[in-house]
């Protein structure tokens, strides 16, 4: 008797419900049956309500801090792997603790290792995550690593706005490649914001190398934080002549005041994905989803085929 692949089973952090919910959707299932059981003191505990037996399994959440969002991923894939579940994946769309990528000074951690590590402890055998901080996070696993793109569905967005004189920016030196990246794609011209911090989160001083006069401008960056780079960027940019300043960041962490930041700002859009679910809504974030893209690769890896036509740079 020919053996069958039996179906994947599909469950969600508490923190990436909505999302899991449209990838399963996406996928072509429901999500299995999970519960998180919480103590008086904050402490929690997961329980798969279903077998996961000799099954794979995608865990979907992403782990933006508090802490708490990674040891809830960490303690369901221990959950499966002692429930004796066959393949474990750990599906995070943000992938957190990816600023912490190297020793930028002495005596700190390098917190992407740390996590990498202990994702791997806990037992997940693949991981799918997306648009990383720095690609070299890869090299901190020892297991399978599927690094999607957001410009996989933020580029046929981009395109359809049609904009004359487009010029793809990058907000610091480090997103350089990304800008690039995406200029080769829409064959338009790169500027590139250099930037000088006193501190994490807090900008000293910003210079543009490049014209954007006349120009239709569109920032790319991996995450949005305090906003304080993309509002200050947009704000100079128009200040030098150019029509409009559009920004697309695939990871809306948006702590602090950086809706109140977004909304003052001269930015026309800021487009995100849903990695994240947003704090509020605003006028200014569009909101493009990332089930369809990681629905797609979930089926790809299941079924061992090929996802390389997903990537689109």
């Amino acid at each position: 008797m020919p053996y069958t692949v039996p179906d994947p089973k599909i469950f969600a952090c508490t923190q990436s419900t909505e999302l899991a919910e449209k990838i399963a959707k996406s996928y072509g299932t429901e999500l299995g049956k999970i519960s998180y059981a919480r103590f008086s003191d904050g402490e929690f505990q997961p329980s798969f309500e279903e077998s996961v037996r000799g099954a794979r399994v995608f865990i979907v959440g992403s782990t933006h801090p508090s802490s708490e969002n990674l040891m809830e991923m960490l303690l369901t894939l221990d959950a499966a792997k002692r429930a004796s579940a066959r393949h474990i994946t750990a599906v995070m769309p943000y992938f957190g603790w990816a600023r912490q990528d190297r020793k930028d000074k002495p005596r700190v951690p390098i917190g992407a290792k740390l996590v990498a590590k202990l994702l791997e402890s806990a037992g997940a055998t693949r991981i799918i995550t997306m648009d990383l901080h720095a690609d070299q996070i890869q090299g901190f696993f020892e297991k399978p690593v599927d690094h999607l793109y957001g410009s996989t569905f933020f580029l046929p967005y981009l395109r359809s706005l049609e904009l004359d004189n487009l010029t793809i920016a990058s907000p610091d030196m480090g997103g350089s490649k990304r800008a690039y990246a995406y200029s080769k794609f829409l064959e338009s011209d790169v500027v590139i914001c250099y930037k000088q911090r006193k501190k994490a989160n807090i900008i000293e001083h910003m210079e543009l190398i490049g014209e954007v006069k006349g120009k239709n401008v569109v920032l790319i960056d991996d995450m949005v934080d305090t906003a304080g780079t993309l509002t200050k960027a947009a704000d100079m940019m128009i200040e030098r002549g150019a029509l409009s300043v559009r920004a697309i960041t695939t990871h809306a962490l948006l702590s602090g005041n950086a809706y109140e930041r977004i909304e003052n700002s001269k930015l026309t859009e800021l487009i995100v994905s849903d990695s994240i679910p947003l704090r509020q809504q605003s006028p200014k974030v569009k909101v493009l989803s990332c089930a369809d893209l990681f629905a797609d690769v979930m089926h790809r890896v299941h079924h061992n085929t090929s996802i390389s036509s997903k990537f689109i740079m």
